[in-house]
């Protein structure tokens, strides 16, 4: 039996610090990425990738905002997670064909636009933290607030005011017996795109709702249910640092479940960059026995890459 790994591509994956967000700059990030999964394609892996979508979405956002001014409807968020799920999986499928072809390896790639199911009861909906769309000033934003009843806070950094949504866990991948399926046949799969289109059901009945599902989270509970021996989350450092950025800064190579939890409760991982990473790769190691890696993707290559977390 071939191994089969689930590998959640970073925020770089696509777009880096300092860039402007162009197509042909992502295009690019993707195909770099997607050439780091050569040594997984040389061995015969299995492959499930999962990604970020934040950028695209606040950038469909603040397209949304413009076009409104010339009268066209803004679409809800949940279509415009959908739409960017297909343009990246798009792109991401462009970036693996250049290098299957040029390895002259047989392959499908197959991205699935996929929901996740929440709860409508999750707490998160009570108390959203999550910032998207575009800038506003104080008085834009209090009138949005009447108007909708969205809720607006101040950027910490003077910015203007944000829309904020909730973050509420996934309870269920659609579709996820399928992407096992297709998986298992040699099928690369592209799926849980930036966490997933967050719906709620009722009466077996799904809806879209406005919030963000955590993209690490999402493929952690995706590699769990295809029970996937192998778990990936790609950032853009090497290895995860305890005192990152200080004098006693110390590079991880590998720590259990107990350890991780230990350094989340110190406060050594920041919401918003390390701390769902470690959670996510925690929850695969608990539900699963197998160990998870999160590492940079040129480090992919190198058996010793990472900071591994086991149980």
């Amino acid at each position: 039996m071939k191994k089969l790994a689930v590998i959640a591509f970073g925020g770089n994956a696509l777009l880096r610090s300092g860039q402007k967000g162009t197509c042909a700059e992502q295009m690019q990030n993707v195909a770099d990425t997607c050439q780091s999964l050569l040594p997984f394609l040389k061995q015969g892996y299995n492959l499930v990738i999962g990604h970020g979508n934040g950028p695209q979405v606040g950038n469909v956002l603040i397209q949304n905002a413009a076009g409104e001014q010339e009268g066209i409807p803004a679409m809800p968020m949940d279509v415009c997670g959908a739409e960017t799920q297909g343009l990246i999986g798009y792109m991401i499928e462009l970036g693996l064909n250049r290098v299957l072809v040029q390895e002259k390896i047989q392959r499908n790639v197959i991205t699935l636009v996929t929901q996740v199911v929440v709860d409508k009861d999750d707490p998160m909906f009570q108390n959203p933290t999550k910032p998207v769309g575009p800038y506003y000033t104080k008085e834009q934003a209090d009138a949005y607030t009447a108007e909708t009843g969205a809720v607006y806070k101040e950027d910490p950094k003077g910015r203007g005011w944000r829309k904020v949504v909730a973050s509420p866990k996934p309870i269920g991948i659609q579709n996820v017996d399928i992407v096992k399926r297709l998986a298992d046949e040699g099928n690369i799969i592209v799926t849980v795109g930036g966490g997933g289109i967050p719906v709620i059901e009722k009466e077996g009945i799904h809806y879209g709702v406005e919030a963000v599902i955590d993209k690490d989270l999402a493929s952690a509970m995706t590699a769990i249910n295809i029970k996937a021996d192998e778990f990936y989350i790609l950032t853009d450092v090497p290895k995860v640092y305890i005192n990152f950025r200080k004098e006693n800064e110390k590079a991880l190579d590998t720590i259990t479940v107990a350890e991780a939890k230990q350094y989340l409760a110190e406060g050594h991982f920041t919401e918003g960059s390390m701390a769902p990473k470690i959670r996510a790769a925690v929850l695969f190691v608990e539900a699963t026995g197998r160990e998870a890696i999160i590492t940079e993707a040129t480090k992919l290559g190198d058996p010793t890459c990472g900071t591994r977390i086991v149980k």
